[in-house]
């Protein structure tokens, strides 16, 4: 079901219409369920946006809906650790840190690499701001649905409050002209100053100790770190070069932040050293590298390398450096230099979850977890293979067989332009 057909149903038809009255049934696919295996000839129960049953067993209901989709593969909708559809833009050029800038402000859920991104079977997102300051903002986690607006998408908290990390970076891309730092020293001693500075206001902020009348002024920018010092909120750090990456692991360890390594084109080169400070990395895989000197040595072979070292890896694809419609490509990729296929497809889907901390909600197919998954028309890892339906929460998002749907898959014109939703839209709710 399409963006447009779906919110201008939304206006009209009560709660319970929405909420998928009928339990839905997916008979027949080779399920690949992630954490148990998989499981031929195999049924997908779901209701109320949820996993209800999944096996080959599966008693169905009298009340419903059966999908026969013998001959497909069924599997999780796939998770992107770091991805900037939707128009993001996080800090500006006033300074290198900027911590109070929330990606939520910016992003344009309207925009078509939303659409493409179902269209390659995601289902899940770390929007993250750009990667040319130290500390360019916080970050927002999206369900792909189809909605007006991106509290609509954005993923909540049990406390209510949108979920989403801290976007942070550090060798080229930094660097610049001041305010922002010349060399990587600098870059480094920024970073130190700013979170000592945080510590301090921090402390001195929820001090039951001191009077109301003495604590520091409200900060934007410091209550954003606090969230950082105190574990609340992520570190996804950019980082390519293994000087850059280690940087990383000093400033975390100094600091106890709780951080993802993103990119790490020579993570290879440091992988025992990335394995001993137990920290996740999430990687990109280009087929072609080539632009910055510090990606000269990106290789393949790095999800193999951190797989034996024994690192949580997942994949990610970093749209629009790599297509959001090709991200099985990547873990393929991986697997053809020495990933196995077990944490390749992981890699794509629980890993990922795990990296956002919402592995207890997506990334495989459980009984109680989130009804997002994708039906594909033959292997994952086969460069052949197509995404056929796109699942978030039990709703269906993307259909290739519908043109529409097809257009923002395969493209040609239209697909690039934001206004053919809104336009329906705007028409629907007119009438």
């Amino acid at each position: 079901m399409r963006f447009a057909t779906w919110a201008a149903a939304a206006l009209f038809l009560p709660a319970t219409m929405l909420a998928q009255e009928s339990p839905q049934a997916f008979t027949g696919a080779r399920i690949l369920t992630i954490t148990g295996g998989e499981i031929e000839n195999g049924t997908l129960l779901v209701h109320h946006g949820k996993i209800v049953a999944v096996g080959s067993g599966v008693v169905l209901p009298a009340a419903a809906t059966v999908h026969d989709v013998a001959g497909r593969i069924l599997m999780p909708g796939l998770v992107d650790t770091h991805s900037h559809v939707g128009q993001v833009a996080g800090a500006d050029g006033s300074a290198p840190i900027q911590p109070e800038v929330r990606a939520l402000d910016s992003v344009n859920v309207r925009h078509a690499g939303i659409q493409k991104a179902q269209a390659g079977g995601i289902t899940t997102a770390n929007i993250m701001p750009g990667s040319g300051h130290l500390l360019s903002g916080q970050t927002v986690y999206l369900k792909l649905r189809d909605g007006s607006t991106v509290e609509d998408l954005a993923i909540r908290l049990q406390d209510g409050s949108i979920a989403g990390g801290m976007k942070m970076a550090n060798g080229t891309n930094s660097r610049k002209e001041p305010p922002f730092p010349g060399t990587r020293g600098k870059s480094a001693a920024l970073v130190r100053e700013q979170y000592i500075k945080a510590q301090e206001y921090c402390g001195k902020r929820n001090d039951p100790k001191l009077a109301v009348d003495k604590r520091p002024a409200r900060d934007l920018a410091m209550e954003g770190l606090c969230e950082v010092l105190s574990g609340r909120r992520v570190v996804h750090h950019h980082t390519h070069r293994h000087d850059d990456i280690v940087t990383v692991l000093r400033l975390a360890q100094e600091f106890g932040l709780r951080v993802v390594l993103h990119h790490i084109s020579e993570g290879w080169k440091v992988a025992g050293e990335i394995a001993r400070a137990k920290v996740p990395a999430s990687i990109i895989q280009i087929d072609s590298p080539g632009g910055k000197l510090e990606t000269v040595d990106l290789a393949f072979e790095t999800g193999a390398a951190l797989e034996k070292a024994g690192v949580l890896l997942a994949y990610h694809t970093d749209d629009p450096i790599t297509d959001s419609r090709l991200f099985l490509r990547s873990a393929a990729m991986g697997v053809r230099a020495g990933l196995s296929r077990q944490t390749a497809l992981a890699a794509l889907t629980i890993h990922g979850a795990r990296m956002l901390e919402l592995d207890a909600r997506i990334g495989s197919l459980e009984q109680g977890k989130d009804a997002d998954f994708i039906l594909l028309d033959g292997d994952p890892l086969s460069v052949y293979t197509k995404v056929l339906e796109t699942w978030v929460e039990g709703e269906k998002v993307f259909d290739r067989s519908d043109p529409q749907d097809r257009l923002f898959a395969v493209g040609g014109y239209g697909a690039g332009h934001d206004s053919i939703a809104n336009e329906e839209l705007q028409l629907e709710g007119s009438r």
